[in-house]
Formats: C-alpha cells, sequence, structure tokens
C-alpha cells in the first residue's frame, strides 16, 4: 500500500490516480487468482477423475492460452497427469488438443527455439498420446498445416477434434496456465 501511495504522489499528471493505481492492482489480483483458481479446478477435475472407481474411456487435455510459449509450462502438467492416471487406469486413452496461441511454439521451424517442448511432444506421441494443434486457428494467422512436423496432428478445428473426442466417450480436462 506504501508502495502504491508512493507512486500516486510521484505522479502528478491527470492520467494517473491513486484510485486508479489500486483498480489496476484490483485487477491484476483478481487475474491471479482467477489462474490460481482454473488451474486448481484442473487439478480437481484429475483428483475427481483418479478417485473413481470405474476407469475412464479416455481423456481429452484442452489448451486454449493466448501466450505462445504457454505450452512450456503445461504440456509437463498434462504429462504428469497422464502418468498419474495411467498408473490407476494403464488402459485409459489419452489425447492432447490444443487451438490458441500456444500452438505456434510447435511449428517446424520453432523447432531450436522450443526443442524441449518439440522433444516431450516427441515423446508423448511415441507414448501413443497424439498431440493436435487446430489448423483454423493457424490458418487466421498465415500459419499452414505444412508448417507443423510429422509428429504434430493439424486437426482441421480444435473445438470439432475436442467434441470428436467426447463424443467417443473421452473425459475432458482443461488446463490453463497459472499466469
Amino acid at each position: 500500500m506504501v508502495a502504491l501511495s508512493t507512486i500516486a504522489s510521484t505522479r502528478r499528471d491527470k492520467n494517473f490516480s491513486f484510485s486508479r493505481c489500486l483498480r489496476l492492482a484490483g485487477t491484476a489480483l483478481s487475474l491471479m487468482v482467477l489462474a490460481g483458481l482454473q488451474s486448481a479446478l484442473a487439478n480437481a477435475e484429475i483428483e475427481a477423475l483418479l478417485s473413481r472407481d470405474d476407469a475412464p474411456y479416455g481423456v481429452v487435455f484442452e489448451i486454449v492460452e493466448s501466450d505462445a510459449a504457454a505450452l512450456t509450462e503445461l504440456l509437463p502438467r498434462v504429462h504428469s497427469a497422464i502418468l498419474q492416471i495411467r498408473a490407476r487406469f494403464p488402459q485409459t486413452e489419452f489425447a492432447v488438443v490444443s487451438h490458441g496461441r500456444e500452438e505456434f511454439a510447435l511449428q517446424s521451424r520453432l523447432q531450436g527455439e522450443y526443442a524441449e517442448l518439440h522433444q516431450q511432444v516427441r515423446s508423448m506421441v511415441t507414448e501413443d498420446v497424439p498431440v493436435h494443434v487446430c489448423e483454423t486457428h493457424a490458418n487466421w494467422y498465415g500459419v499452414a498445416a505444412e508448417d507443423f512436423p510429422d509428429y504434430v496432428n493439424v486437426a482441421p478445428s480444435g473445438p470439432a477434434q475436442v467434441a470428436a473426442y467426447q463424443e467417443m466417450g473421452y473425459d475432458l480436462i482443461v488446463i490453463k496456465s497459472s499466469n
């Protein structure tokens, strides 16, 4: 609070006020709490799934973020969840559908910049976990299906791909960034 009042007292222009500073701080805090809640919800969904008596047929993890680097945080969380679920229900099928800006990190031209991420995707695919990106979303930004490596499955539509998995009996878990 002292820092906020110091900032407000040092800035006397008409576009900056203490109350505006408080509103911005409140908004930032609200966003942080919301991100934490979304992460907690995903964890709660995973815990609920693990506590079931019956095995899920499959689980599809949906990722839609506005940050191109979000997969570096989210894919390890998804992989950890898969390992937990497989330990309890070994026959469960899995899939990952990424259809926000984070999907762009999986382009072939970014294999060097996101080497560890690409290795994680190759590893997941080797473990029979397909990783899908959305062609429609990619095309909006001038990225073609051919711009992704062979180990990334380019679906015509991310939301339709998620729906197709749900129609097959997969449970949906939405994974959100904590940032």
